[in-house]
């Protein structure tokens, strides 16, 4: 996200699992998987937690080096398409950001695009430019001291870019209703830099995303998880709430909650753990019993797609990659399992198939395979913790990928 009031614990880059992040104390727990919604809005005063957030991104923090923790943090480098649009952005913004990842996902050139928590707009300027001038990117943000800077600079980026194709609008993410330009069906992609954490009612976001969404659309962005529920006494704590920590959504929850709301195969890009290199917000996390409370920072894509199942199925599909997504001639991955060579038959489950073949990916494939055979749940399908990087010594998974299906 961007300099947000509503973004701020994450800390490294994001997503990339949805399968291999198992820690050996979760995978203990796996057979005990529940249905239970999102405890973290069960302790939670929300309209207290809206102000505590509005003033520590709009009053306290005055520019990234005021974080107290490196979780807000983005620690991968960005790609190098991504670092040229940052040296376009105005040095206001750029340190007034608070993210934890790179949060715009390949092929956007004309989408339109919604930033929620934008802050003081990096993440907006940086879509801007990659949509284009027959694009538009929308940012909503509650804090009005972060709008401040980023409307501010919206001239001087108009005339960097050669175009203005941005709009800011003053509002929670939880009820977008509020705001009237945006009607369902009409983005293409919704895009969130370590904000949603920072929100209370966070079902209500992922279901006006849902809405908000066109059919083939997604929602791709970056966050904080943690290996367990967090507990009360750490969700009543306005520090770790507003570093990210004490709002972060328990994995199994998310990925239940998502499918609640509509997007019933959540796909991790990367993900990255999360290191409080804070002495005494560790001394604090020690004193109140929850050492072993673990925190990753992951990037997840939820496709808006009415076609897909709850688990990933057989049908003994496969796709081509052509080698045509500019900047990936040679392979692309969809998320932190799927990286498909081009030219190679990548066999795939119908889950897969469908998002590729349903998006505006469809074009960069050859599809092989119909629905008439159904061979089962797809190899290796599972439901154990995504975050490889909890299995990999604590290493980022930004660079993996490979493998087949699931």
């Amino acid at each position: 996200m961007k300099l947000s009031p509503t973004v701020l614990f994450a800390v490294l880059i994001s997503i990339n699992s949805v399968e291999a992040f198992t820690p050996s104390s979760i995978q203990a727990h796996r057979a005990a998987s529940s249905s239970l919604s999102v405890a973290t809005d069960m302790f939670v005063d929300k309209s207290s937690t809206h102000k505590a957030v509005t003033t520590y991104y709009g009053e306290t923090l005055q520019e990234t080096s005021d974080l107290k923790t490196n979780a807000c943090c983005t620690a991968a480098s960005p790609a190098p398409h991504i670092r040229e649009a940052i040296a376009n952005i105005h040095p206001s913004v750029i340190a007034k950001y608070y993210g934890c990842g790179f949060c715009v996902p390949d092929e956007v050139e004309g989408m339109t695009i919604l930033d929620l928590g934008c802050g003081a707009g990096r993440d907006v300027y940086i879509a801007s430019q990659l949509v284009g001038e027959k694009g538009r990117v929308i940012g909503v943000d509650m804090t009005e001291e972060q709008l401040k800077v980023a409307k501010e600079t919206q001239p001087y980026h108009a005339e960097k870019f050669g175009f203005d194709n941005v709009e800011f609008h003053l509002g929670l993410i939880e009820k977008l209703d509020d705001i009237p330009s945006l009607k369902d069906g009409s983005v293409d992609i919704i895009i969130s830099n370590c904000v949603i954490n920072l929100c209370p009612e966070k079902e209500s976001v992922l279901k006006s995303c849902h809405r908000l969404l066109k059919p083939g659309g997604e929602l791709y962005f970056s966050d904080v998880y943690s290996s367990r529920r967090v507990p009360k006494e750490l969700q009543e704590d306005e520090v770790l709430w507003g570093e990210c920590l004490s709002g972060a959504l328990y994995w199994n929850d998310f990925q239940n909650m998502a499918k609640r709301c509509g997007f019933k195969d959540p796909r991790l890009v990367e993900d990255a753990p999360i290191t409080i290199e804070n002495k005494a917000v560790q001394d604090k996390m020690e004193q109140m019993g929850h050492s072993k409370l673990e925190f990753y920072s992951a990037t997840y894509r939820l496709f808006q797609l009415d076609s897909l199942e709850p688990h990933c199925e057989d049908y003994g599909q496969a796709v081509i990659y052509k080698g045509t997504i500019p900047r990936f001639e040679s392979a692309w991955a969809l998320d932190d399992h799927h990286l498909m060579e081009k030219g190679k038959v990548f066999p795939v489950c119908g889950n897969t198939y469908n998002m590729l073949k349903e998006t505006r990916f469809a074009k960069h494939f050859d599809f092989i395979g119909d629905w008439s055979t159904h061979y089962g749940i797809f190899e290796g399908c599972g439901t154990s913790m995504p975050f490889a990087s909890s299995m990999n010594g604590g290493v980022s998974t930004k660079d993996g990928g490979g493998g087949g299906c699931c």
